[in-house]
């Protein structure tokens, strides 16, 4: 479950007091709140330099409603606020700035054809309901032979930003991605120029989707990381409406959504879990949940919680700390839909604290209609885990604590060759999960991949065709074994790897191993970043911010992109290529789009989103 929250919480055990500060001086603030984990390579943390190259109005809105609300609402005040941002940015605060929109698109009608949905596109996380992550060969339109010759056409980079985490959706022409200060852009998928950019009022991590009202408007949904939803009209990027999917301090919006029958579903998680790591903090009273609303207006109408019992119970920490549970089972992926039984799946993450429920570390089948829990599928039992367990005092570690193996990845329903349904979940644990959706999640198979760890396993999401899945192994370490509070220092040549597994039994059919980047600077060679698959062709990136592109036959590389470079952007705002993590390619029409540059967890910042396509050689 760490693998979602901000170290940077570990701050919140430093003195809460603003009136120890002077409120204009940035330095001192920044001193006593920021520089415990910024300038010492906290996971999480970009480091001061990397802070120097953000605009100060990103900054204010991280510390007011994204990542770092917690510590910027809490133990700040505007003034204080301002003063820290134009500090670590060097640059004047300029009240209501926004990503400047820079070659603005010729004006034009969308959606261009009667039924985008019938043409090349890929929308939301996994590019169809069953979050299988793999592109059909009319939807992408490149050949196995043609990967080869893949050539950059066009660069985009996110104005003022040292993170690139959002995955792109591509619909009818248009491109429409998320971004770290949270601008959601519209662009011209051929060109880059840019349609309309909307302002939401924290980061938007996920991936955007795209759906039809009876009314016939066409609306862009997505969420951000102060739990908020909304949805903008996808031809002008005007908003419709928005609302707050879960009111708890820690909730934020991370995982892909799904539209069916004019309903949308939002996964809910959170970042509670960090702030465990203040001596101070009772832990902990969040619980995960996926949230039904009505597509047209946003009203909610019902809400299942991973973990249906309140948190009321009373345990202790091993420093005999009062905690409070049940609590965690955040859904931090996106959900999957099952629509022969009208249900959805989604995966949890570990809990905060004891007690330890049946649900966390789980697959969830939930009913469409009414959203109870009808059956589930857990793990790994006893998994209690909070960012205190990582520090020297674990003051609020639970007495039995676990590895932090979350199911965090989205669940592949897909069916094989011979007909039968599968739901695939892969676990921070190294195991692959395949399960008999229409047997009450009874195991198929179970298959280990990787070791296993905090940021182990498997990370952000596998794709599957009708014979098999193809799953990428994190397991990235830092030398010395230390990730939190203390100096991130990856090693270069510990983690990664890609497997095809047999969708029959879950043996492998070929293995690609990871490439060592030793002599390059904050690199892992783990591929925790979701894969994508073609017809003929696998797609995995590496935080090293290499691509590669993998025969599916047996695993031999096609082609190769290393991402770590400065470029020219269509924008005209600096580019920089960095680790590539969460985000999936994107294939569509011939075309592949990516994100560069996750710059957390110690990985390389960058800002950057790259649209290659096959030329002649």
């Amino acid at each position: 479950m760490i693998k979602k929250i901000l170290t940077t919480v570990v701050v919140l055990g430093l003195a809460m007091s603003a009136s120890a500060v002077e409120k204009s001086d940035g330095k001192a603030i920044y001193g006593q709140y920021c520089a415990t984990c910024h300038d010492h390579g906290a996971a999480r943390a970009p480091s001061f330099e990397t802070l120097g190259k953000m605009e100060p109005a990103n900054v204010v809105r991280a510390l007011e409603t994204g990542v770092m609300r917690v510590i910027g609402t809490f133990s700040l005040n505007g003034p204080q606020r301002v003063a820290v941002a134009e500090y670590v940015t060097g640059k004047p605060y300029t009240v209501g700035w926004t990503a400047k929109v820079a070659n603005q698109c010729a004006a034009s009608t969308w959606p261009i054809s009667a039924d985008p949905l019938s043409a090349p596109h890929w929308n939301g996380w996994g590019g169809n309901f069953g979050n299988t992550r793999s592109q059909p060969a009319a939807m992408a339109a490149l050949p196995r032979e043609k990967v080869k010759n893949l050539k950059l056409q066009w660069v985009f980079a996110f104005p003022g930003e040292t993170l690139a985490e959002a995955q792109a959706s591509v619909l009818d022409g248009r491109l429409f991605v998320g971004s770290r200060s949270g601008t959601v852009y519209a662009l011209n998928a051929l060109t880059g120029c840019t349609h309309w950019a909307f302002q939401a009022n924290a980061a938007v991590k996920g991936p955007i989707l795209i759906g039809k009202l009876d009314s016939g408007q066409w609306l862009a949904f997505f969420g951000d990381v102060s739990g908020r939803a909304y949805a903008v009209d996808a031809a002008s990027g005007k908003l419709v409406w928005q609302v707050v999917a879960d009111d708890h301090p820690s909730a934020r919006l991370t995982g892909g959504f799904q539209f069916v029958g004019g309903k949308l579903y939002i996964p809910v998680s959170s970042l509670e879990e960090g702030l465990a790591a203040d001596p101070a903090y009772k832990c902990c009273t969040f619980r995960g949940a996926v949230v039904r609303v009505d597509a047209s207006s946003g009203r909610i109408e019902w809400k299942q919680h991973t973990i249906t019992e309140s948190p009321h119970e009373e345990t202790s920490s091993v420093k005999g700390k009062v905690h409070v549970g049940p609590n965690g089972g955040a859904v931090w992926a996106a959900l999957t839909i099952d629509e022969k039984n009208n249900r959805l799946y989604a995966a949890s993450g570990d809990n905060y604290t004891q007690p330890a429920t049946k649900t966390s570390d789980a697959i969830l089948a939930m009913s469409l209609d009414k959203g109870e829990i009808l059956w589930s599928y857990q793990g790994l039992p006893g998994d209690a885990f909070n960012a205190s367990c990582a520090l020297p005092d674990k003051a609020n570690c639970p007495v039995k604590d676990g590895p932090d193996h979350d199911m965090g990845s989205a669940p592949i329903l897909v069916t094989r060759a011979d007909g039968r349904r599968l739901i695939l979940g892969g676990q921070k644990s190294g195991v692959m999960h395949a399960l008999d959706p229409d047997k009450a999640g009874a195991v198929v198979w179970k298959t280990r991949v990787g070791k296993g760890g905090i940021i182990g396993g498997v990370e952000w999401g596998s794709a599957a065709d009708i014979n098999a899945v193809y799953v990428a192994v994190s397991d990235a370490q830092w030398r010395g074994g230390r990730f939190f509070g203390d100096k991130v220092d990856l090693d270069p040549t510990a983690g990664g790897g890609l497997f095809a597994l047999n969708l029959m039994d879950g043996k492998p059919l070929w293995h690609a191993p990871p490439v060592s980047c030793q002599g390059r600077e904050r690199c892992s060679p783990a591929q925790s970043a979701a894969v994508t698959a073609i017809p003929g062709t696998v797609f995995s990136g590496a935080m090293s911010g290499v691509m590669r592109a993998f025969d599916t036959r047996n695993g031999k590389v096609l082609w190769t992109f290393d991402t770590v470079r400065d470029y020219h952007t269509v924008n005209g705002a600096p580019g920089h290529g960095g680790a590539l993590d969460q985000a999936g390619v994107v294939v569509v029409n011939g075309w592949v789009y990516m994100s560069s540059g996750y710059a957390n967890w110690g990985g390389l910042p960058g800002n950057v989103l790259l649209a290659f396509k096959p030329e002649a050689p």
